[in-house]
């Protein structure tokens, strides 16, 4: 079993880019042999594992418990090393470069990630390796929902197809909405649900070494991009929520997702989404606290409706912000505190747009330009 002792996720790499530290991989040999073990369960690995750090002098983060913690100078990896291999059988595996599918390389512009060879197994396995390349993952005006004259699928096949693109997604943000989509038909998925899923495999065949790049940008800024499409979803008209967050000017969180309840408004659908984009701002600042950078500016979420906007401001109730009562005193309590603020953005801005509906491909290659997602292996 791999670890990857400082849980380099992408909450995290900002920092590594930034300040330049070190990415290293070791590998524990028979991981679920060592310790006292009372089951043989990743939980119980975790724990001996847990045991093993704080026993080190390491803290376990309250905000990522997967993420451990010493604030010393000195040469630590070394010491670390020297001590892991007393409690377990440990392999240095060096800088990292491969982690669980996902590839990192570094170079003097920051850190990649990506997962090109994921995905050419991918095409591989399904016989798609020679498909014709799409230019978006989705259409527009799709449509997809449940028909009563729709044509069953084969469900296996369906989700283990969609269970291995929800993967992929973990350094995607590109086909985070399409995923989102098809995900929602997994009890009883259709040929068109299926046909939209080879349609996301034909675009991931046009760029397959899309990548996130995290690099020096001289600030630890906190930012979020929060949209949400009215109604959008044509079997119950829920809305679909997105967001974008960024650290230091680097892309670290991103969801699309469908919202639990029927919004009434457009006003109402986009301030719900803001609503769960300010706990997530609010545990990266914690997360960042942590880690002994505390951001000193105010966190920004970036929001294209005025109403929205002016429900989460005004301190008034009004018989049509009632059911959000709660939601709105929480906003306004953190506005209090001037932790965060809600600048206006164009909707030919929003970043988050392309996570809660399809787009034209005009637009949604230039919201990848914007978001700094790019093909480390296109010609230049």
């Amino acid at each position: 079993m791999q670890m990857d002792l400082s849980s380099d996720t992408r909450q995290d790499l900002w920092q590594k880019a930034n300040l330049d530290w070190p990415l290293h991989q070791f590998d524990v040999k028979n991981a679920f042999l060592h310790g006292e073990l009372t089951e043989e369960s990743p939980r119980a690995w975790f724990g001996r594992f847990t045991m093993a750090m704080k026993n080190n002098g390491f803290k376990q983060c309250n905000s990522d418990h997967t993420l451990f913690l010493k604030h010393r100078k000195g040469k630590e990896i070394s010491q670390l090393q020297d001590y892991l291999a007393t409690e377990f059988e440990m392999k240095d595996l060096g800088g990292l470069k491969y982690f669980l599918g996902i590839e990192v390389a570094r170079s003097q512009q920051g850190i990649f990630l990506s997962q090109r060879k994921y995905v050419l197994d991918l095409l591989t396995d399904t016989g798609m390796l020679n498909c014709k390349p799409a230019d978006t993952p989705i259409i527009q005006n799709h449509h997809l929902g449940e028909y009563s004259d729709q044509v069953p699928t084969n469900k296996e096949r369906y989700q283990r197809l969609v269970g291995r693109l929800i993967y992929l997604s973990h350094t995607r943000p590109d086909i985070a909405y399409a995923v989102s989509v098809v995900s929602q038909f997994m009890h009883s998925p259709s040929e068109d649900h299926m046909n939209i899923v080879l349609r996301i495999l034909r675009y991931l065949k046009s760029a397959p070494g899309k990548r996130l790049m995290f690099s020096k940008h001289g600030h630890l800024n906190i930012d979020g991009y929060s949209d949400a499409d009215w109604a959008g979803n044509v079997t119950d008209r829920k809305s679909t929520s997105g967001y974008f967050t960024f650290v230091g000017g680097n892309l670290v969180t991103w969801r699309s997702k469908k919202q639990n309840v029927v919004a009434l408004s457009s006003a109402e659908a986009k301030f719900r989404g803001m609503t769960k984009r300010i706990c997530e701002l609010l545990w990266l600042r914690k997360l960042l606290t942590e880690l002994g950078y505390k951001p000193t500016s105010i966190m920004n979420l970036f929001c294209d409706n005025k109403a929205a906007i002016a429900i989460a401001q005004n301190p008034v109730q009004h018989d049509r912000t009632k059911h959000v009562e709660v939601d709105r005193h929480f906003i306004k309590q953190k506005l209090e505190a001037i932790v965060f603020q809600f600048p206006f953005v164009k909707s030919e801005d929003q970043l988050a747009d392309i996570l809660t509906k399809a787009i034209s491909s005009k637009a949604f290659h230039n919201s990848l330009d914007q978001l700094g997602i790019g093909d480390i292996y296109a010609p230049t």
